[in-house]
């Protein structure tokens, strides 16, 4: 489990504190209030508005992407989004999701390397998950009822509202809250260890969502879940696991019960909306969601002892016993935690063990390819790598973001990184926001010996992850670059880095000027 570190988290969240703090300096003016299609709101939040709630939401997540913990895994980030996507169509189609927050707010989810059970909304429609609830929700719709409780906390505003109360306490207690707000996503005792004296019992009750906002976020939560395909039952699955940890005294690895407690009234509010009959202890995990989930579990225990732990389970006597989804899980973990400890022939094993299992889910079995292709390229064979995702590249379609960021690697390894361009161009066409993904074009332009467009690729991947400073830099030494080219394209190429660093700059003054 990682370990929280004040004096990291004190340093880098400075300009998230000084953003916080100016909030309250400078007077908020009213923003439009909107109806509800259905259930009432408790308030709209009218004293911040949604593009400073933007701002602040920016100035957070930048210090979270500069986080080690922060990870952009294409398996689990691929997952989430499928649940996340139709959530946001849900939310839209209720009327739950405004047209001027939809169009303003980010509506992204952030991964974290920790294996405590969390989530956590930050302003301006940011979330964070930490792997250790991916690990433990053993249903996609148990997953899908924290994501859609945690969009409804930001679609209803409450972060707006918290904020609000703050400003009328003063601009101290309201930084105070940003800062301990970033820290209790780390750690469920670094808010408290950030605030000295009587501010710490006035902080706490500001950073946990009211009563009254839980339940509203459950309500809506609720009614987004069957409109999005996802079966309601999962609140109340979550649930039961939420109470179980609460009556075994929570040792602090469920921080979400710090931020979101659960109170029998709620629980017996979402009891109460299954209808008549309907079955709310039936919990059946599917071959995928188990995968995905073991996933998560390597991923979030780290070290030989952990890897350890994952090789052996399918080992042991009364392995065979298991249900198929709790097999298929316990390979994927025992490939995957090899994989990580080098030791790559045992990991082909556990695979080919797990093949069987995978061949009767078309999804199973499409995770079982990508973990042998990841694992073939750690072993430094990716000709073998390509081969396992073949099948799933095969046809003219743009392929899917795990395969198409695997297919690059093994190309760039194999010096046939200009394979790559044509389905990574496509994909920003379709996903510009990808930072990761204009990296990887980035390095494939580099091997190719387009320097200036391998620059540029580099400067936009900072961009997205609003550190301006760095993206300036680079469009910088683009521009270097273009003075010292004679090529055709490169004017065309400077062009665009011209554009985009006045740009940069612009933002980069308005970003010096909040502190």
């Amino acid at each position: 489990m990682p370990i929280f570190q004040p004096h990291r988290l004190l340093s880098s969240i400075q300009s998230a504190l000084a953003a916080t703090v100016l909030i309250a300096s400078t007077g908020l003016g009213p923003s439009a209030s909107w109806a509800q299609a259905s259930l009432p709101t408790l308030g709209d939040g009218s004293d911040i508005t949604t593009s400073q709630e933007r701002r602040l939401g920016d100035r957070i997540i930048r210090e979270l992407y500069r986080d080690p913990d922060y990870l952009d895994d294409p398996v689990l980030g691929e997952y989430v989004q499928s649940l996340w996507q139709p959530l946001l169509a849900s939310a839209r189609a209720r009327g739950e999701l405004s047209p001027e927050l939809d169009e303003r707010f980010a509506w992204e989810i952030l991964l974290g390397r920790d294996r405590t059970v969390n989530a956590f909304a930050l302003p301006g429609g940011y979330l964070g998950v930490h792997l250790g609830l991916m690990a433990v929700v053993a249903t996609r719709d148990e997953l899908a009822s924290v994501l859609a409780h945690e969009l409804s906390h930001v679609t209803q505003r409450h972060i707006a509202r918290l904020i609000a109360q703050q400003n009328r306490q003063g601009p101290l207690l309201l930084g105070a809250m940003a800062l301990a707000v970033l820290a209790a996503s780390k750690s469920p005792n670094a808010s408290s260890a950030l605030v000295l004296g009587g501010q710490a019992v006035a902080l706490q009750n500001q950073l946990n969502f009211s009563r009254d906002m839980e339940r509203e976020a459950d309500r809506i939560g609720y009614g987004l879940m069957e409109p999005a395909g996802f079966a309601p039952g999962g609140f109340v699955t979550m649930f039961e696991k939420l109470q179980h940890a609460n009556r075994l005294n929570d040792n602090g690895s469920w921080p979400y019960l710090r931020s979101h407690p659960l109170t029998t009234q709620r629980m017996a509010d979402m009891q109460s909306r299954l209808p008549p009959g309907t079955p709310s202890t039936v919990v059946v995990t599917g071959l995928e969601h188990g995968m995905v989930a073991a996933r998560a579990r390597v991923l979030s225990q780290r070290g030989p002892d952990a890897l350890r732990q994952w090789v052996a389970e399918p080992q042991t006597s009364g392995f065979a016993s298991l249900s198929p989804a709790r097999r298929a899980a316990a390979l994927y973990a025992a490939a995957l935690g090899s994989s990580q400890g080098r030791d790559f022939e045992p990991a082909r094993v556990f695979l080919a063990r797990l093949e069987p299992l995978a061949r009767t889910d078309a999804a199973a079995l499409r995770q079982m390819r990508l973990l042998a292709a990841e694992i073939e390229l750690a072993a430094g064979r990716p000709e073998a790598a390509l081969q396992q995702l073949q099948a799933g590249l095969a046809g003219p379609q743009t392929p899917r973001r795990p395969e198409l960021m695997l297919r690059t690697e093994a190309l760039l390894r194999t010096g046939r990184a200009g394979e790559g361009v044509e389905a990574l161009q496509a994909w920003l066409g379709q996903h510009p926001r990808d930072a990761s993904v204009w990296q990887q074009l980035s390095s494939v332009w580099q091997a190719q010996g387009q320097a200036l467009r391998a620059v540029r690729a580099d400067a936009e991947a900072h961009a997205l992850r609003y550190d301006y400073a760095a993206a300036v830099d680079r469009f910088k030494a683009g521009q270097d670059l273009a003075r010292r080219s004679s090529a055709p394209e490169d004017y065309i190429e400077a062009s665009i880095i011209d554009t985009r660093l006045r740009a940069l700059q612009s933002l980069l003054r308005e970003q010096a000027a909040e502190r």
